[in-house]
C-alpha cells in the first residue's frame, strides 16, 4: 500500500489517474497534452504505474493507450476527493 500511495502522491501522476478516470482511456499525447510535459516525462510516471498495475496499456495500432489498471485505486482517490470536498 505504501509504494501505490507514494507513486499517487507525485502531482503528475495523481493528475494522470484523474484523467483516466474521467476518459476512461487515453493514448499517450493526449495525456501529454493536458499535462502539457514531454512524451519523455510522461512515459517515465507511466511506467512507474504500469509496474505497480495502477495503469493498464493497449495497443491501438501506432498508439499506446492507458487506462486504470487497478479501479480500486480509484476509492481512495474519491475519499480524498470527498474530503477536500472537491466532487
Amino acid at each position: 500500500m505504501a509504494k501505490v500511495l507514494k507513486l499517487l502522491a507525485h502531482p503528475y501522476r495523481l493528475k494522470i489517474v484523474d484523467i483516466l478516470d474521467r476518459e476512461k482511456a487515453v493514448p499517450v499525447h493526449t495525456l501529454t497534452q493536458q499535462l502539457r510535459q514531454p512524451q519523455a516525462l510522461v512515459s517515465n510516471h507511466l511506467r512507474k504505474m504500469l509496474q505497480a498495475g495502477l495503469v493498464a496499456r493497449e495497443r491501438r495500432g501506432k498508439e499506446v493507450w492507458y487506462s486504470v489498471g487497478d479501479r480500486r485505486s480509484l476509492t481512495i482517490l474519491n475519499c480524498m476527493r470527498a474530503k477536500k470536498g472537491v466532487a
